[in-house]
């Protein structure tokens, strides 16, 4: 092995150990997320579990059971792609740290 193909290994590494450690600090956050205008609010965590839910009550006076689970849906869906889009935007941010290795991908 040369100089630079260990250069690039070690910078593989070093990536592959602050992308394990992002991820682990990613999956301790919470996102939160609601549905129509509050009355449903769902908690995710990085991880994709969903962690509390909260209905409005008037949301089960209505009776409308189809209505409260669309709400469910919606915001637990939500609150999942807050989830994503913080995990890319943190990722890809360590994408400037590829240096040499960038060409490779």
């Amino acid at each position: 092995m040369n100089m630079d193909m260990k250069s690039i290994m070690k910078q593989a590494e070093t990536l592959q150990a602050e992308m394990a450690k992002k991820q682990e600090e990613l999956g301790r956050m919470t996102f939160e997320a609601s549905a129509g205008g509050g009355m449903v609010t769902a908690m995710v965590n990085g991880r994709h579990e969903l962690v509390k839910l909260a209905i409005d009550p008037t949301v089960m006076s209505a009776g409308d059971v189809e209505m409260l689970q669309d709400l469910v849906i919606a915001a637990v869906n939500e609150g999942f792609k807050r989830a994503n889009e913080a995990m890319q935007q943190s990722l890809s941010g360590m994408m400037g740290g590829l240096g040499s290795l960038k060409g490779m991908f």
